[in-house]
């Protein structure tokens, strides 16, 4: 079991501190392209608007809400929240980002599958968050005293987090097409020219990232406990 622990304890802890370095390398990079004015002096709510009405998307509100790099689409609602510079801010980095999440509203409208996948796992993805809360302190107690119900709730957490690794990779897709219908968009309607194009597609590139780490890293944590739990059975 202690062995469990601090292999498990080594993954989670590589693959946090990969996720650090390229959180960092995000941020550096949004504060960048921050300071890259757009030609076309839009402000990342005026490209939403025009994004959505383009797509002919009118149901849609788009709002400013509090933090950094809190910019998401919510679908229950319908709302594109936006953080306040890129809400306010007439730069690569808003556009970019408000392009982003309004990709999200076009997925919800043409019902993209991966995107209406990803919205039915959210409550059962945390419900099995939290319960694996609580069976990380049964685990380290069944296994030292009732081996037998030890492997049996490792049998539950391996569960829970397969689920949780679905989810994981299954949001690839949809952010990764999400940026896509972003860039492609900002070139057409002329939001973003030459080098701004570009930097708006690095800025997305780096987001993408910490999704495809958070990714590796939930695969690597149920690749390990499914090792553990055969290698206990076959004791």
């Amino acid at each position: 079991m202690m062995h469990y622990n601090i292999g498990l304890m080594v993954i989670s802890g590589v693959f946090m501190l990969i996720g650090l370095l390229v959180s960092s390398r995000l941020k550096s990079k949004f504060a960048k392209y921050s300071q890259e004015r757009l030609v076309s002096k839009f402000s990342g709510k005026e490209v939403a608007e025009k994004m959505l009405r383009d797509n002919g998307i009118f149901d849609v509100k788009i709002q400013s809400v509090d933090g950094q790099l809190t910019d998401h689409y919510n679908p229950a609602d319908k709302t594109v929240n936006l953080s306040h510079d890129v809400y306010h801010g007439q730069h690569v980095a808003a556009a970019a980002v408000a392009a982003h999440e309004c990709g999200h509203a076009v997925q919800h409208a043409t019902a993209y599958t991966w995107l209406t996948l990803r919205s039915k796992m959210v409550p059962a993805v945390q419900i099995a968050s939290t319960i694996m809360g609580i069976l990380s302190f049964v685990l380290a107690f069944a296994f030292y005293s009732m081996p037998h119900l030890g492997n049996t709730v490792m049998l539950i957490f391996i569960i829970l987090q397969s689920a949780i690794t679905l989810f994981t990779i299954v949001t690839l897709p949809v952010e990764i097409d999400a940026s896509n219908r972003a860039l492609v968009w900002l070139n057409s309607a002329g939001i973003t020219y030459g080098s701004e194009h570009e930097d708006a597609k690095d800025a997305l590139k780096w987001a993408a990232y910490t999704y495809i780490v958070a990714a590796l890293g939930a695969i690597a944590s149920l690749l390990y406990m499914i090792l553990r739990f055969t290698g206990n059975n076959n004791d």
